[in-house]
């Protein structure tokens, strides 16, 4: 559960750096909104991201991985559409964000040990 927890908090404050750092994406709010925000993102990633993962197969060997980062953009434009608290005004910002959201995620998980449940 402190996993779940922790990665809620880490998803949060990479949306956040990327909202502040990439023109185009808007959070709303302060701290509630950006960890429901947050816990959407991390829901669309664990349950849809598989399986667009999965029918992307294809192209995703074809790019060498790269593909991906598309994919992820294209989560975070799917959580936008659900949640009023994130604005993304369209595919580009929408790339740059999933491309900083990953490198912030991926330092936070470099950073901070795994600690198991």
């Amino acid at each position: 559960m402190q996993n779940l927890i922790i990665r809620l908090f880490v998803n949060a404050i990479a949306l956040w750096v990327a909202a502040q750092l990439v023109g185009g994406i808007e959070l709303a709010g302060e701290f509630w909104p950006v960890l429901l925000v947050a816990g959407v993102f991390g829901l669309i990633n664990a349950l849809i991201k598989p399986f667009v993962l999965l029918l992307s197969f294809p192209v995703v060997v074809l790019t060498l991985g790269l593909f991906t980062v598309v994919v992820n953009a294209l989560m975070l434009m799917l959580t936008a559409a659900l949640v009023d608290a994130l604005r993304v005004d369209g595919f580009w910002p929408a790339l740059l964000g999933s491309i900083l959201i990953s490198v912030v995620s991926f330092l936070f998980t470099v950073l901070l040990p795994e600690k198991r449940d």
